[in-house]
């Protein structure tokens, strides 16, 4: 195992035992099969049950965090003829999705969507209790069940905007059978978005690592290509994140 890699698993290990701090056998669980559906049903129903009211659980941090990295580049993308379309991807039960449709004051249709029917459920109660408003009033939030490995078949093709990944990637990449299933949704991703949009991976992982995987798996010669690059977010508890941002290129025909 690489450094970075050792870096990844025990980042992923205190996140996780610090939510399921009397479950160790789900924790190993998570860790191993963080590709699984039924892995993050159990984790949500579990978590949930533990407490009377309903609390975010955010992977590696919240909104506030890389609020300063996503609003800038939604505020860029302006388009007077529609709603722009931004998906949170893996979202879980995560606060992320729910403060863009609440802070931008452009009018977003938002998109929160998970594999798991049991975090979906959950936000969309939770979201119906609390009735947050948006900035704009033309905003629109919906929250989605859908595989990711699967997007084409919900978005049609050049038809989103931004795409946030915050740690649904990592997860992917750290569990057992996960790694192809993150290139899969990497090239699902670059179908979906617009030719003026752009993916944005929140990750732990360092730059010499992501930024090679990232390049290697966004590239098919004569079907599709990418530009990325990477930023570093800030450190929070002693782990470095980076903002890795992959945009699609028209692909040159020979």
């Amino acid at each position: 195992m690489s450094p970075w890699s050792k870096s990844l698993s025990l980042s992923c290990r205190r996140i996780l035992a610090t939510c399921v701090r009397q479950h160790s056998s789900l924790t190993t669980e998570l860790i191993r099969n963080m590709d699984k559906k039924a892995t993050w049903d159990r984790f949500y129903t579990e978590n949930s049950s533990r407490t009377p009211t309903f609390k975010n659980f955010e992977w590696f941090f919240g909104f506030n965090f890389v609020q300063d990295v996503i609003m800038p580049l939604i505020q860029t993308m302006s388009r007077p003829d529609a709603l722009l379309r931004v998906l949170d991807m893996g979202c879980g039960t995560s606060a992320l999705g729910p403060s863009i449709y609440r802070h931008s004051f452009l009018p977003v249709s938002v998109t929160c969507a998970d594999i798991s029917p049991v975090a979906v459920r959950l936000m969309q109660e939770h979201i119906q209790a609390k009735a947050i408003q948006p900035h704009n009033a033309s905003s629109q939030l919906e929250f989605l069940e859908l595989d990711c490995t699967h997007l084409d078949k919900h978005f049609g093709l050049s038809s989103v905007d931004i795409i946030v990944d915050k740690g649904t990637t990592d997860a992917l990449l750290r569990s057992k059978e996960g790694k192809g299933k993150a290139g899969v949704v990497l090239k699902q991703c670059l179908k979906v978005l617009r030719s003026s949009g752009s993916l944005l991976q929140f990750s732990d992982e360092d730059p010499d690592a992501r930024l090679l995987w990232l390049e290697t798996e966004a590239q098919d010669p004569g079907v599709m290509r990418a530009d990325v690059g990477v930023q570093e977010v800030g450190e929070l508890r002693g782990v470095c994140y980076y903002c890795y941002q992959v945009t699609p290129q028209p692909v040159v025909s020979k």
